[in-house]
């Protein structure tokens, strides 16, 4: 089996799926040239570790990072496998594109979902998160349209508020930062499962099951992080609390990769990443972890190779099978067929 490694054409999207010390350990691979540069592998660096330069869509299994780009709607066949973020649920002309080629597509945001495990997805989410303050604290800034809040305070000056919504992979890694910098932080969570570890851990920040209307609007920044694998997020935040926020408050919204969990968000860009709706500064770039394309590339690979070197065997397991979303033209994942209607 030939397996290809196409060059990354999204807005922004520097992240290569394998790295030269992950080509080294396969056969057949075949690389296209320029896909390593955004993160610091020369084609040389690739050719060196065994692989040739070419057309990574000529190859039966094509390991990618995000999901295909309008140019790329054309490339895949039938008889193909293509490895990566698919993202079909809030992009209908995304899915009409993979249903018309009649390749297998098989997302990493859903690999392992039968146990909750989600491998792959966990460690870009990990680093979404950790990135949602950090970026929540750039779109409060003056210049931004930001209300000019510091969340970490100063001597004398309160610090700034931050509400987390969801305590998984993403609200507890946004809470580390966020706790870190000594900011006032409050996380809703559905249940309270996930709270007895988080207060060990972080003890200076507030929890609480549901949500509190009246918290979120006297947030300076609000990080959403609730994700259901395979589903649209919901819809937790309405267009009029975000207007009763305070003028240049923010939005970080995580979940805008499955739809976004407000009323009022849609996808950005890493060219143009925030805009202003009801007064509150929205940041929804769905590929937030190409900001941190080296380290987010090397920790993909880790998640990544395992399940590629099954696939080159001809091999799938249960998190591979939960990863399977579109096959010949048909919708084989339960709730994206339920999310869609296909």
């Amino acid at each position: 089996m030939r397996i290809g490694i196409p060059r990354e054409i999204k807005d922004g999207e520097f992240r290569v799926a394998l790295t030269p010390r992950g080509v080294a350990a396969l056969r057949n691979v075949v690389v296209e040239p320029g896909a390593g540069l955004g993160v610091g592998f020369t084609d040389a660096d690739y050719v060196a570790a065994g692989a040739t330069l070419g057309d990574a869509w000529a190859c039966d299994l094509v390991v990618k990072v995000k999901e295909l780009q309008a140019p790329e709607y054309g490339k895949p066949r039938r008889g193909q496998t293509v490895f990566g973020f698919q993202h079909f649920a809030p992009e209908p002309e995304l899915l009409e594109a993979a249903l018309a080629r009649g390749a297998t597509f098989i997302a990493y945001e859903t690999v392992g979902q039968r146990d909750a495990r989600l491998p792959i997805l966990a460690p870009m989410s990990a680093i979404a998160g950790r990135l949602a303050v950090q970026v929540g604290a750039w779109c409060l800034q003056k210049q931004n349209g930001g209300s000019g809040v510091l969340l970490s305070g100063l001597a004398g000056v309160p610090a700034g508020k931050i509400v987390i919504l969801g305590a998984g992979k993403v609200g507890s890694n946004a809470l580390a930062v966020a706790h870190g910098l000594g900011a006032h932080t409050t996380v809703f969570a559905k249940s309270e499962r996930r709270f007895p570890e988080l207060r060990r851990r972080f003890p200076a920040a507030k929890y609480r099951a549901g949500l509190d209307a009246a918290v979120l609007a006297d947030a300076d920044l609000i990080i959403g992080g609730v994700l259901t694998p395979g589903q649209l997020s919901p819809k937790l935040i309405s267009r009029k609390l975000l207007g009763a926020m305070r003028p240049g408050s923010a939005l970080v919204d995580v979940g805008i990769d499955q739809g976004g969990i407000a009323e009022t968000s849609r996808p950005t860009s890493h060219s143009e990443p925030i805009y202003i709706a009801e007064g509150v500064v929205h940041y929804c770039v769905p590929n937030m972890p190409a900001a941190c394309a080296r380290t987010a590339s090397l920790a993909l690979e880790q998640a990544v190779l395992p399940y590629v070197e099954m696939l080159a065997r001809g091999e799938m397991n249960d998190d591979l099978h939960t990863g399977v979303q579109v096959t010949r033209g048909k919708v084989v994942h339960e709730q994206l067929a339920r999310d869609t209607g296909k």
